[in-house]
């Protein structure tokens, strides 16, 4: 049995409920729109974050979740299915999970206002059900994720960016959704604050350890879909080449910052810079922090009563760092 099916074994049957009612929550008497939404149903990725919801509210509830449940997962997947298609755009990316992208079949326009509508349907899922404490989880994740997405560009502008600033970076711009996930399936069954706020610091460090294991990615860490130094084509300043610039002379972090600002196109500069980047140590360094912030998930995870539900979690945490895509 695959991992991600294994995790998913104690709340199977709430998945499949639960995508009935994603999938009618998208409903809409547009045909056009329609057919986008029913394109995305169908081409849906391993729905981590709903998945995320359900195992927190089963093992805080003590395998019991409600409606508000359900609605917070659908709220949850809404939000990350909006943000999807607009990174699309902002990123100008054709392709997503190995097919077109809806920018690309539909153009820009259509896919900035997909997703406008499938944001909107979240916020209003939550207040016409007066689920008021999810929906202020689910607004300020999209605040932050917005202010994170926004100082990320910024800082590719003029690549003058230090560790703590890429740790707010991806703080914003990943981590809250998790912990956001983490939070609202603990909200939704009525939970302690103490209980809260242990979820919510539960998600943030996956989250932050899920985005440190994206960036290993640029390097070929793994053989995966994604392209070889696209974060580096797109002046994304990731972990490993931070670390790299941190601890390079003078004339050395003058010839990174030309590759990414001049040559990121260039395949073999690209190449050159990778090269540089693992002989720096920067691929160790930030495989040490990603297990830091592993490590931290698990200590907080682990304050809770042993269950099926904790232990799906549990290899959920080891699924995020060792996963190939």
């Amino acid at each position: 049995m695959k991992v991600v099916e294994q995790i998913k074994e104690p709340i199977y049957d709430e998945m499949d409920l639960f995508e009935e009612k994603f999938t009618k929550s998208m409903s809409s008497q547009v045909a056009l729109l329609n057919r986008i939404t029913h394109f995305i149903v169908n081409r849906k990725g391993k729905q981590m974050r709903p998945m995320f919801v359900f195992l927190v509210a089963k093992m805080l509830g003590k395998g019991k979740i409600n409606e508000r449940t359900y609605r917070g997962a659908s709220v949850i997947e809404l939000i990350h299915t909006a943000t999807l298609v607009h990174d699309d755009v902002v990123d100008g990316s054709n392709k997503r999970r190995g097919f077109f992208s809806i920018n690309a079949l539909w153009k820009n326009k259509i896919a900035v206002l997909v997703g406008d509508y499938l944001l909107s349907k979240g916020l209003l899922l939550s207040i016409e059900n007066e689920d008021f404490d999810i929906l202020k989880i689910i607004s300020v994740a999209v605040r932050e994720m917005s202010q994170g997405e926004l100082l990320q560009i910024e800082k590719a502008r003029t690549l003058n960016i230090t560790e703590d600033i890429y740790y707010n970076i991806i703080r914003q711009k990943t981590a809250i959704l998790l912990a956001s996930c983490c939070a609202i399936g603990a909200k939704s069954v009525n939970c302690s604050e103490k209980e809260l706020h242990k979820m919510h610091q539960f998600g943030e460090h996956l989250g932050m350890a899920f985005q440190i294991k994206d960036d290993l990615f640029d390097y070929g860490e793994e053989k995966i879909g994604k392209p070889l130094g696209i974060d580096i084509k797109e002046r994304k300043m990731t972990l490993p080449l931070i670390y790299a610039i941190n601890n390079s002379t003078f004339s050395e972090r003058r010839k990174i910052k030309n590759i990414v600002k001049n040559f990121n196109n260039d395949r073999k500069k690209v190449n050159e810079l990778i090269q540089l980047v693992k002989d720096k140590g920067g691929l160790d360094f930030a495989k040490a922090r990603m297990e830091d912030y592993q490590k931290k998930a698990l200590k907080l995870l682990f304050e809770f009563p042993k269950s099926e539900y904790r232990d799906a979690l549990e290899r959920m945490v080891g699924f995020v760092i060792e996963r190939k895509i």
